[in-house]
């Protein structure tokens, strides 16, 4: 089955002279999908954005953590473990090459509280299964790695 998802996206950085330089526009852009709130979008601050908006880079990392999680809470309930909370600071590494770039990993570092102890190590295993079944990491053509922490509540 095919999922299909809809945006806009509208460039908002015209200053008036358009391209003239790449010192003339704003990298400032706006997503939207219906029913949802605007995204602010704009470049990496390196690449001459604005750093109060989302970036691409920040909203790939983003989208690997938060399908991660999604995944994880899914596998969790069908195993049966009870998670009471759920937090990740991931951070993404991407490496320029010439005018072009790539990243080159992203490790997700979530912190899973359980309500049992004795789950601990089930609550671990379940981060492998997460990322076999998170379609994003399935996208991706660098590894997705996991630093996990379980904690109990």
């Amino acid at each position: 089955m095919d999922h299909q998802y809809r945006l806009a996206v509208a460039w908002q950085g015209n200053r008036g002279s358009g391209t003239s330089g790449y010192r003339d526009y704003d990298r400032d852009v706006l997503l939207r999908a219906e029913g949802k709130p605007d995204l602010l979008g704009s470049a990496d601050p390196t690449f001459r954005g604005d750093r109060s908006r989302w970036n691409p880079e920040e909203m790939l990392v983003a989208a690997l953590a938060q399908c991660h999680l999604l995944s994880y809470l899914h596998s969790a309930v069908r195993h049966g473990l009870v998670v009471i909370d759920y937090a990740d600071d991931p951070v993404g590494t991407m490496t320029q090459e010439g005018q072009g770039g790539r990243f080159v990993d992203v490790l997700l570092r979530p912190r899973v509280t359980i309500a049992e102890g004795a789950q601990r190590e089930l609550a671990q295993r379940l981060h492998v299964e997460a990322s076999q079944n998170c379609f994003i990491a399935a996208s991706v053509a660098f590894p997705v790695r996991h630093e996990p922490t379980v904690l109990t509540a």
